[in-house]
């Protein structure tokens, strides 16, 4: 950032990209939970109030967004310099925008499901951030809580996934009866440190 006199100023101290963040008991924030399967041909109403994406601190804030199809998404910048909004979807279309300081704040949407698209800034190359746009209500974003909260499913066999940007991916099943709810749990493990003896054996 020091290239970037407002970007060093909004930040004396250094900073770490946010690929993992963890709360009380190292609960994960920004995993995104989702129905991967299951849900058949419903169809669901669009929430028309926006999702806010801002520039704040030569950073994104969120990290990770996730909205349903058609939703309209708000770019805001709140700093005292310029940025640009590069989403590089691969479904739906990509686009390129910058944002001066004090420039009103502009919406998008995108009109196809698509999952972890990455959000760059040209100009400051260490801002990123994920979009994740869904075609159902079915989805959450932890916060340091490490909690989610899928409401409303029926009925049925369902693929729920849990999307962590460092850790990657996993599934599990769940079975929901009427009026039935569940608890389900993600643990996402660090690869154990190297044993001594293979560092040893490959030293001599």
């Amino acid at each position: 950032m020091s290239a970037e006199p407002e970007c060093t100023k909004a930040n004396p101290k250094p900073v770490y990209p946010p690929e993992v963040v963890t709360g009380e008991h190292d609960a994960f924030a920004n995993v995104v939970i989702y129905v991967k399967s299951g849900l058949g041909r419903y169809r669901y109403d669009q929430p028309t109030a926006p999702a806010v994406l801002d520039q704040h601190g030569c950073m994104y804030v969120p990290r990770v967004l996730a909205v349903m199809t058609h939703q309209p998404i708000e770019v805001r910048n709140t700093d005292p310099t310029v940025h640009n909004i590069h989403p590089m979807p691969r479904v739906n279309h990509p686009w390129n925008r910058s944002e001066e300081p004090g420039d009103p704040p502009f919406q998008f949407n995108f009109p196809h499901a698509e999952l972890a698209i990455p959000i760059a800034c040209n100009v400051h190359p260490w801002m990123r951030a994920f979009l994740f746009v869904f075609d159902n209500p079915y989805f959450a974003v932890t916060t340091t809580s490490g909690t989610f909260d899928l409401k409303g499913l029926p009925p049925g066999t369902y693929t729920i996934e849990a999307w962590q940007e460092y850790y990657g991916i996993q599934d599990q099943a769940v079975t929901l009866g009427p009026k039935e709810s569940k608890a389900i749990s993600f643990t996402y493990k660090s690869a154990p440190p190297p044993r001594r003896e293979s560092l040893e054996s490959k030293a001599n």
